[in-house]
């Protein structure tokens, strides 16, 4: 019976402990300084709901990145002629599918390469009736090979003919 007394005296001693715990905790809460901890928290809240819509974008990129190298891969393949003769033989199928005539076309590859791309310069002089070359550059504009237009000059016209020149650039895939 002693032993009942004594846990029971603990166990008064224990709870009377956790009462006070639990007072200090409510004066706590509503004194000033919990107000301000309460107010620190909803800035904390405010802050953290501000982080995720900042990092919401980067969510699976590194899916987005493996997705971003097989285009990049699938665009250097299908886009980027890998000799010269390519690029001759498409501006000369280009030029007879619309009706004009690629007259002359020089090629000057410059000296800098970057990620295994050689960029090439092209001058090229087209001729035929006004409609056929407007065409012949709309196709060249979309064609599967990627040209860059840098500038068009309009020659003279003679007999309904005109003389186009060019100026682009493209890219010759490296190994090239």
């Amino acid at each position: 019976m002693a032993g009942l007394l004594e846990t029971r005296a603990r166990l008064k001693t224990v709870l009377i402990a956790l009462l006070c715990i639990d007072l200090v905790a409510l004066i706590a809460l509503i004194s000033p300084l919990g107000r301000s901890r309460q107010e620190e928290i909803r800035a904390l809240e405010s802050q953290l709901q501000s982080k995720t819509k900042q990092v919401l974008p980067l969510r699976g990129l590194d899916k987005k990145v493996l997705e971003a190298k097989q285009e990049i891969a699938d665009f250097y393949q299908e886009r980027l002629p890998g000799e010269y003769s390519q690029i001759y033989d498409e501006l000369g199928n280009l030029a007879t599918a619309n009706g004009a005539k690629l007259t002359q076309a020089k090629y000057h590859q410059e000296d800098r390469e970057g990620m295994g791309l050689r960029p090439v310069s092209i001058d090229a002089v087209l001729s035929g009736d006004y409609v056929h070359v407007v065409r012949f550059v709309n196709a060249l504009e979309r064609d599967k090979l990627l040209f860059i237009v840098n500038s068009i000059q309009l020659g003279d016209a003679q007999g309904g003919t005109v003389k186009l020149q060019l100026k682009m650039q493209t890219y010759l895939k490296g190994g090239a």
